[in-house]
């Protein structure tokens, strides 16, 4: 993932460690997520989406593929397992970058 932009690197490895705190930092005051048809918007919120839905449970991410959309956009594939229904997804995530930080995040 050598062209993957370094704040997304950085959202990466924070989300894997379970660091809620080095994730957040990743985005913009205002920036924003969409996950599973909910948004969450702020540092807050976003905050509380980590600790809360996204802590429900345990598992590993392993990148599958990275490509730029274009200049501020980055799409990052991923296969997810762990003990929610069903044990493995692959997932997109679809990062919007301003300013090094996370704009907003959409998940799908």
């Amino acid at each position: 993932m050598s062209t993957t932009p370094e704040v997304i690197s950085r959202y990466l490895k924070a989300a894997d460690a379970r660091d809620t705190r080095a994730l957040v930092a990743c985005f913009t005051h205002d920036g924003t997520v969409l996950d599973e048809g909910h948004t969450y918007r702020g540092h807050d919120q976003i905050s509380a989406w980590r600790n809360g839905q996204a802590a429900k449970y345990k598992y590993t991410t392993q990148v599958t593929g990275s490509q730029p959309v274009s200049v501020d956009v980055f799409r990052v594939n991923a296969r997810i397992e762990g003990d929610f229904p069903g044990g493995v997804v692959d997932l997109t995530f679809d990062f919007t970058l301003a300013d090094g930080r996370i704009a907003d995040l959409s998940i799908g």
